[in-house]
């Protein structure tokens, strides 16, 4: 099983908050993915950050064990996909949501995320929530 990490899944690592080191540490990094949109997110939150150098430590550190999943051509069409059914149903989650729910569905993997409420919208969209 691959597990995909959405943005507020890792800051909670990061920070050591709720239950996701304890989730995290029994999956093996083999089975563990970051989207490209996710270290995007993040390296925003680092730029923004009182503490960058330690928080970009954290990052690395987690780039060098874990799988990176690029957005590329195939996940693009997901997207479009996922947008549009959430548009006919009157159902909008966030331009980013969407490109992370995207890479998941692409990568057959689960998300892992916080944010149920937002991508509980997504069909076919497998998550979980280690918080």
């Amino acid at each position: 099983m691959m597990y995909v990490l959405d943005t507020n899944t890792l800051i909670y690592f990061f920070k050591g908050m709720g239950n996701v080191s304890k989730h995290l540490l029994k999956v093996p990094p083999k089975e563990i993915a970051v989207p490209t949109i996710v270290l995007f997110e993040l390296e925003v939150g680092i730029a923004k950050s009182t503490s960058p150098a330690k928080r970009q430590k954290q990052l690395q550190d987690l780039i060098n064990a874990v799988n990176i999943f690029p957005f590329g051509y195939k996940e693009a069409g997901y997207a479009a996909t996922i947008r549009v059914k959430l548009e006919k149903k009157g159902l909008v989650i966030g331009p980013y949501d969407i490109l992370i729910a995207a890479v998941a569905l692409s990568k057959k993997s689960t998300l892992v995320t916080h944010n149920i409420a937002e991508f509980e919208r997504v069909a076919g969209l497998e998550i979980i929530d280690w918080y």
